[in-house]
């Protein structure tokens, strides 16, 4: 769980990895290799790009001494709130885990779309809205890469794929999307949810 603001800098913060992420967790710019490195909040643990990362605060738990923090940190310990980063946030703007724990199922998957290479994706169908599937690039990204509302889409189970046996496709008109679940089982758990929602019902808990 992530610090409440009240013990921001008070306390050492779970220091989120840097694989677990494949963007900014702030701004929300994309990491690559050569321009965005990556830099960790001293006070809340979050990855983050040089743009982000460049205010200090004096973090109590480290003697007060001044340390590398995000933006919302540091307007956060030098007390001055930031009514405007308030403003609603987009529908692909949810984070992945504020979703993911709040979910009817969740799990990577491989997604393929057209004729693209197949990709690996954590995918989510959160409780709150059961017929959406949301796909980000890695748990604890903060924007979705996409979101596929599932109402109104065909499912098509049969696998003709040898390399890929347990995968799956939603179709809808002209726009297919193929997925791939590790085994078996998952990929059930992921149809039984599908099912409803192409239908328009919300499954009962999947996530026991």
């Amino acid at each position: 769980p992530l610090l409440q603001n009240a013990e921001l800098g008070k306390r050492a913060p779970r220091w989120i990895r840097d694989n677990e992420v494949t963007m900014c967790m702030k701004c929300k710019e994309p990491f690559n290799a050569l321009t965005r490195r990556r830099h960790h909040c001293r006070a809340c643990g979050h990855v983050v790009c040089w743009k982000c990362s460049d205010y200090k605060a004096h973090l109590e738990y480290d003697g007060n001494k001044l340390n590398k923090v995000c933006k919302d940190c540091y307007h956060v310990i030098i007390g001055c709130t930031d009514s405007e980063e308030k403003k609603r946030k987009g529908i692909l703007e949810i984070e992945s885990a504020e979703v993911s724990g709040n979910s009817v199922v969740c799990s990577f998957l491989q997604y393929m779309e057209k004729c693209k290479p197949w990709q690996k994706a954590w995918c989510v169908i959160p409780k709150q809205e059961a017929l959406v599937l949301y796909m980000y690039g890695a748990p604890q990204d903060v924007k979705a890469l996409a979101t596929i509302p599932l109402l109104g889409y065909t499912v098509d189970d049969t696998s003709k794929s040898a390399d890929l046996p347990h995968s799956f496709k939603l179709t809808q008109s002209k726009s297919v999307h193929s997925f791939a679940a590790d085994n078996e089982e998952l990929k059930q758990k992921w149809l039984k949810v599908i099912h409803l929602a192409v239908k328009g019902e919300t499954p009962e808990c999947q996530n026991e």
